[in-house]
């Protein structure tokens, strides 16, 4: 009787069985502190939070001179300021702040005069060329967030933010043993009869792409004691083994009995071609892959059925592909039996793409490397005729098929935390933020910018947040308002609230340092109400115009010393253990437009607003009031 397979799985079956069992029988990565120097293209454990801001001190930010900006106030072309030499410190980019010193004159703006003091035509600005501390990084915000790759700009994020080590999921082991009498080591001058072993080379090269350590073992020949004890010594070193020939039909092809023998056979035979005699097996939570001896058919069982377990292993989404139309031409004749990977070459001709068939060989390596895309003719179909509109998966290049939820306005870290949760539920979603106030949300999302937008404005007329404002620029609707939280807003002070204040009225004291937030922000828009409201000049609040842009940074600035009040939401204030002076309770929302309301990004944050953990999270953080997050407040 011929030779049977034990079964002849279709591929997405085969795969998505493997997968379960091997989810099942606990295949997965732990995780190990590293060096974050080392760190480079590393999963992330968990989130990573800044230990310090960056900068850490205030800075400055050109050659030139540091001094009060008191001192320079009333100069101009005809009414020059001269200062002694005593008056300011000479400094160099990147020196600290002096004490008393708030703004930096660059060296060009400079005139000198004899005995070292020098001559101003234009007044400066507190703070003006000063990088803050927290410019780049406030303490207490999230760098990375979990099962992120590690990159070479965020090592100098975490370095910077005094984050020395990283927690990352530890790497798969993968173990490959090439196995055949006839197979030698390659060599430069090989005899005849001899196969250069070079499928692990090629192998190995995969696995580190794919984020995995390979370990190749001495060659095993056709012995089935041999290739017994290779696979139980690669199977107590590794976390996944990868046997490679031997299972087929020849009179030497022992795989699958030797890996029934060692564990247990998921599936012997996978409809595809190349690659039909792959064998699916484990041994407790450890894979064991049979893969076949043709280059061809191991790259590409590799490809389907290895790599989803290693993506599942890194917690990452499956790599991108890109389909594009292309017209075939030559007939490419196939068999019912199998799904087939027709490698072809691609060029356009005219407007068309064409799409041309490599050989089909499953022993010919460089058919792969000449390759720039795949044909993929399903079971059950004979063939594709030339002249046919045909779907191709795109190899050269690589294309980035990344799904990012873009937010835009107003600033609140549940913004942080629910990207991280919406990527925790879901490998293949991101979520960005930006901030740049409710009013500059509001417009992104008018011009077709963002999926959604954070708001938090307060309608004076009334007290309420956010509807009038949308009314107003949304006449025609479109759009929803989600309610996410309420939060208190207050004034952030320095630990023990040295300077004793007691009302906003106090932040016109003399001497007093104030911080505000961008021109825009639903905070600045309060503060700015607040002061009409109780009769209060702002340009008598020394530092009103010096905007940051996160509640955070504001929370920086008062913790480093450098302003003794701000506005911002206790949870900031929270963060940098600052005294809290409550002022109002706000309502914040996303903005969303219809047009994004119904794709699975957007629903997928819906639902982990609603979650548990975003509301666990919430609570840990302080200051806020949850009642239907998640929910449509209102519909324009």
């Amino acid at each position: 009787m011929a030779f049977q397979y034990l079964t002849n799985v279709p591929l997405d079956k085969a795969r998505e069985d493997f997968l379960r069992a091997m989810e099942q029988a606990g295949f997965s990565a732990g995780a190990e502190t590293v060096p974050v120097p080392e760190a480079c293209g590393r999963i992330t454990a968990a989130a990573v939070y800044a230990r310090i801001c960056a900068p850490h001190y205030p800075a400055s930010a050109m050659d030139g001179i540091a001094l009060d900006a008191r001192r320079t106030f009333g100069a101009g072309e005809t009414t020059p300021v001269t200062l002694a030499a005593e008056d300011f410190t000479v400094v160099d980019t990147g020196d600290p702040i002096p004490d008393g010193c708030d703004a930096v004159v660059m060296v060009e703006d400079l005139v000198p005069l004899p005995g070292g003091g020098v001559r101003l035509h234009a007044a400066a600005a507190p703070w003006q060329n000063i990088r803050q501390i927290g410019e780049d990084i406030c303490a207490g915000e999230m760098i990375l967030p979990s099962h992120t790759a590690v990159t070479p700009a965020a090592i100098g994020a975490m370095l910077a933010a005094g984050v020395l080590e990283v927690a990352v999921l530890r790497r798969c082991v993968v173990g490959i043993i090439p196995t055949g009498d006839e197979v030698v080591p390659p060599t430069a001058a090989p005899k005849s009869g001899d196969v250069m072993e070079f499928n692990s080379s090629i192998f190995s090269a995969m696995l580190r792409q794919w984020g995995a350590e390979p370990v190749t073992f001495p060659i095993v020949p056709d012995d089935k004691g041999a290739l017994r004890c290779a696979l139980d010594a690669a199977l107590e070193r590794c976390d996944a083994v990868l046997l490679n020939a031997g299972s087929s039909a020849g009179r030497e092809d022992y795989a699958a009995e030797v890996i029934g023998e060692a564990g247990e056979v998921l599936l012997h035979g996978v409809a595809i071609k190349p690659g039909k005699p792959a064998i699916l097996g484990r041994r407790g939570a450890k894979p064991i892959l049979g893969v076949p001896g043709y280059p061809v058919s191991g790259i590409l069982v590799l490809t389907e059925l290895f790599r989803p377990l290693l993506d599942a292993w890194n917690r990452t989404a499956p790599a991108p592909e890109e389909q594009r139309e292309a017209t075939l031409a030559r007939t490419v004749v196939s068999g019912l039996k199998y799904q087939e990977f027709v490698r072809v070459r691609l060029g356009m001709v005219g407007k068309r793409l064409m799409a041309s068939p490599l050989n089909r060989g499953s022993g010919v390596v460089s058919s792969f490397m000449k390759a720039d895309g795949i044909l993929t003719i399903p079971q059950g179909q004979e063939g594709i005729e030339a002249g046919e509109t045909v779907q191709v998966r795109l190899l050269r290049p690589m294309a980035e098929l990344e799904r990012t939820l873009v937010v835009i306005g107003s600033h609140d870290p549940l913004l942080d935390e629910a990207a991280d949760l919406l990527h925790l539920a879901d490998p293949t979603l991101f979520m960005q933020s930006t901030h740049v106030g409710s009013m500059g949300g509001i417009l992104a999302v008018r011009r077709g910018e963002t999926h959604a937008a954070g708001v938090h404005l307060l309608d004076e007329a009334d007290g309420s947040y956010n509807s009038s404002y949308i009314r107003k620029y949304f006449p025609d609707g479109g759009v929803r308002l989600v309610e996410c939280v309420g939060r208190t807003q207050g004034l952030m002070l320095p630990h023990g609230n040295p300077m004793g204040i007691r009302a906003l009225e106090d932040l016109q004291r003399a001497g007093l340092r104030y911080v505000n937030r961008q021109k825009g922000s639903g905070t600045r828009i309060l503060i700015d109400y607040l002061c009409r409201t109780r009769g209060m000049d702002p340009t008598k609040i020394y530092g009103y115009d010096r905007e940051e842009f996160t509640h955070t940074a504001v929370a920086a600035q008062i913790a480093a010393g450098s302003a003794d009040a701000g506005m911002g939401i206790w949870s900031a204030a929270r963060l940098y253990d600052l005294d809290f002076l409550p002022v109002c309770m706000e309502q914040y929302d996303l903005l969303i437009p219809d047009s994004a309301f119904d794709t699975p990004m957007v629903q997928r944050l819906l639902e982990v607003l609603q979650s548990a953990q975003f509301r666990a999270r919430i609570a840990s953080l302080g200051g806020y009031t949850l009642q239907h997050p998640g929910t449509v407040r209102e519909r324009f």
